[in-house]
């Protein structure tokens, strides 16, 4: 790879005897991982390809997956670049928590945190970018949750809404990109001199809002996919000398991660606690990860909780549907119609009127004439609810993902059923005897074949 002159100077500088090694690893192959889903069921294609584990994360694996594979359409595998891992490792927030994950297309760090909240809490998932945001809807939609909510909002509009709010805060910092120059060689391409000074502005003003979101006691994890001291060291350096009730956690270093640097800053030693990833002493692309304990005493103040948004005939379709599936409701779900959709919004969520909302919860569906219709997303979620099921072979799957209507060989109850295939739930069919209506969503229908589909 052809690196920038002024880059290899750099780090010729700042490593000294490990910059060939360093320089050397752009050359060297580019590190696939995947995680998989702990609140979905692990088949037996995906044992197989789990023969390579990620040491520093119980749930991730070196390999490749395919995107139209089955069991990454029903959200039981992540594909994610092995470093990136130990970013929601390190985050890993506990059951009943309220997260914020504050920089999140894609969505690589928001289904590792949600991995450990096991549908519990609160996540709010935040991308600044109109674009970006859509992404992050499916891959939370692909992953089943049902505690989410969306914002496609300013951090400083955040910050103004939910004050003193959050047990976890997340900021993977949009950055210089250093880390995914073997994996991206277009990164390359953007990089200047100056690129991570001008980087390092923009995280400063994301850190500056989202300090005002912690309540005492709380987390800030900070990372970044860039080498680069401006942005990593350099900008914990700063936040300590500005907020001196954030102290540094130390984080433990496995299988190649190493101390970050402190006499590439301030030289105070306590950011030596954070974590600095290099591609030449480990199998990835290259992170940098903080984790800061916020010993401050402002609280913010308690503001009202989210309220049901029904009409009368909505509620009734809404309970009809529960009859007919032999449910008695959500958990910790309060239903919302927005239009003629319904969804459900986590009941830890606040009120907020003034924030870009993309998502206010999990689609439960769509009310139409005299009916209500589930959503693809409602299946997707459904592992742990008690949702009529019916099982369907891979090649049945292979047909629903077409958009094929198909046979089954007995008839069951007639009506909406959330069809499984080795046990994951995939979308939901409409029974009529013995014969499968497809609700399989027409923008994601595809011809399902041995090459493209095979995990």
């Amino acid at each position: 790879m052809q690196l920038p002159a002024e880059f290899i100077q750099k780090y010729q500088r700042l490593l000294g005897d490990q910059a060939p090694a360093f320089l050397a690893a752009f050359d060297g192959p580019v590190e696939k991982g995947f995680r998989v889903n702990p609140n979905k069921t692990v088949t037996a294609t995906m044992r197989a390809k789990m023969t390579a584990p990620v040491p520093y994360s119980p749930i991730g694996y070196y390999g490749k997956v395919n995107g139209n594979a089955l069991e990454h359409l029903a959200g039981a595998v992540y594909s994610q670049e092995p470093s990136a891992m130990t970013v929601g490792e390190f985050a890993k927030p506990e059951p009943g928590e309220r997260v914020l994950d504050l920089c999140a297309a894609p969505g690589g760090k928001t289904t590792h945190l949600l991995s450990y909240l096991h549908q519990t809490g609160l996540l709010v998932t935040n991308e600044i970018n109109r674009q970006r945001v859509t992404a992050l809807g499916d891959n939370v939609e692909r992953y089943g949750a049902r505690n989410t909510v969306i914002t496609n909002d300013t951090p400083a509009a955040l910050a103004k809404e939910l004050p003193g709010f959050f047990d976890r805060i997340l900021v993977d910092a949009p950055c210089s990109g250093e880390g995914m120059f073997r994996k991206d060689h277009d990164a390359v391409q953007y990089w200047t001199p100056d690129y991570p000074a001008a980087c390092a502005e923009r995280q400063r003003e994301i850190l500056t809002e989202a300090v005002k979101m912690l309540r005492p006691g709380g987390h800030l994890i900070y990372s970044t996919c860039t080498f680069a001291p401006e942005e990593d060291e350099q900008m914990m350096a700063w936040l300590l000398k500005t907020y001196p009730e954030f102290e540094l956690e130390p984080l433990a270093k496995t299988a190649g991660m190493v101390d970050a640097k402190p006499e590439w800053a301030d030289g105070n030693p306590e950011l030596a606690k954070a974590a600095r990833l290099f591609p030449h002493l480990m199998r990835g692309e290259g992170h940098f990860i903080a984790k800061l304990v916020y010993h401050g005493t402002t609280v913010g103040k308690d503001k009202k909780v989210v309220r049901e948004q029904l009409n009368a005939t909505q509620r009734q379709l809404w309970t009809d549907f529960l009859k007919k599936q032999a449910m008695a409701g959500l958990p910790q779900l309060v239903l919302q119609a927005h239009g003629d959709q319904l969804y459900g919004v986590p009941a830890m969520m606040p009120v907020t009127r003034k924030l870009k909302v993309f998502r206010p919860g999990i689609l439960l569906g769509t009310f139409k004439k005299k009916r209500f219709e589930p959503s693809y997303a409602l299946a997707l979620a459904s592992d742990d609810l008690s949702l009529p099921k019916t099982e369907i072979t891979r090649e049945q799957w292979a047909l629903y993902v077409h958009g094929e209507t198909f046979e089954l060989t007995s008839a069951p109850v007639a009506g909406f059923r959330v069809l499984t295939c080795d046990g994951l739930p995939v979308g939901f069919g409409k029974i009529v005897a013995k014969t499968v209506k497809n609700f399989f969503p027409k923008g994601l229908r595809f011809l399902a074949t041995s090459e493209n589909a095979t995990l």
